[in-house]
């Protein structure tokens, strides 16, 4: 993956020959369409307004409009550029848009939610005018959705005491308390402790466990890794299952996450695959991306195809 630092000027010369860079010929400003969720935890007018005022100085036509699970993503007519900003909930509701993904459109992704897991493997800029200078210069990135059922994913996923933790998320206190809103609610997880059984199918070979997690990139929650191989550029997809999720199963898994031992754990399994399975006695919430995407049971399935952004 070619990166940009926020100081290095990369031009069509650095981009493989097959790739176009999708700097802007400003003699024809090109117009640029910012969409930001403002019920994200971390929305901020003042930000969006900077952003707005970097595209302009790169020579940009500014359209804002907005994105949320309530109110789906419409492309502007004639944009040649789209900067998703928000966290990774916004940007798949945004890249779910199959018109946008089909027309050749460069998308920016500017970390503003939550949680940016994105933003963080890429480690994209968070001032707006470095980040725009960076953008408007670098080549397409590669990014493989996951199919979830008639949903997707981009960076992770599980079915487990997190997912539990999410479906249970005070949406007001996410937005009053950020990212700590998730540790209070998956305190009370342990109050009421659960262990469903699933059934988990990796590329036709089963195996029974009591949580499941999905790794589509490195990063998990922030700045963990559960499956450290994990790339968004990648096919792969790096399914971890846990035999046993007692209480001290999941605390010593969530230890060894905070340390990068998660391969020593004997009760835990991990394994490469493309095409995914899940099913359970009954319904369980299934997060993906720090959002409840659907309940069991779910199919998952890699693009064959990446998107480039």
């Amino acid at each position: 993956m070619l990166m940009a630092r926020m100081d290095q000027k990369l031009t069509a010369a650095d981009c493989p020959r097959d790739i176009q860079t999708f700097a802007p010929d400003i003699s024809l400003r090109p117009r640029v369409q910012i969409v930001c969720n403002p019920e994200a935890g971390g929305y901020s007018a003042k930000r969006l307004a900077l952003l707005g005022d970097a595209y302009a100085r790169h020579g940009f036509d500014v359209i804002v409009s907005e994105s949320s699970p309530i109110s789906p993503f419409v492309a502007a007519e004639g944009v040649d550029r789209i900067c998703i900003s928000g966290g990774d909930g916004t940007v798949r509701h945004v890249l779910e848009n199959a018109e946008l993904r089909t027309a050749g459109v460069a998308v920016d992704i500017y970390p503003t939610g939550t949680i940016n897991l994105l933003a963080r493997e890429w480690k994209d800029a968070t001032q707006p005018g470095a980040f725009v200078r960076v953008m408007v210069q670098r080549c397409p990135r590669k990014l493989y959705p996951v199919r979830l059922n008639d949903t997707s994913f981009l960076a992770c996923a599980s079915v487990g005491p997190d997912a539990r933790a999410v479906a249970s998320l005070s949406p007001a206190l996410k937005r009053r308390i950020g990212r700590l809103a998730y540790a209070v609610s998956m305190a009370r997880q342990f109050v009421n402790w659960q262990r469903p059984q699933l059934r988990v199918v990796v590329d036709g070979e089963p195996m029974d466990c009591e949580a499941v997690y999905l790794a589509k990139g490195h990063y998990y929650a922030g700045p963990w890794s559960f499956a450290p191989e994990a790339r968004l550029d990648n096919p792969d997809l790096y399914i971890v299952t846990l035999r046993r999720a007692r209480r001290r199963d999941f605390a010593v898994f969530l230890l060894a996450m905070l340390v990068g031992r998660v391969g020593n754990l004997d009760n835990v399994r991990t394994i490469k695959g493309r095409d995914v399975k899940i099913d359970s006695v009954g319904a369980l919430p299934l997060q993906a991306d720090g959002d409840i995407a659907c309940m069991t049971p779910a199919r998952l399935v890699v693009a064959d195809e990446p998107v480039l952004i």
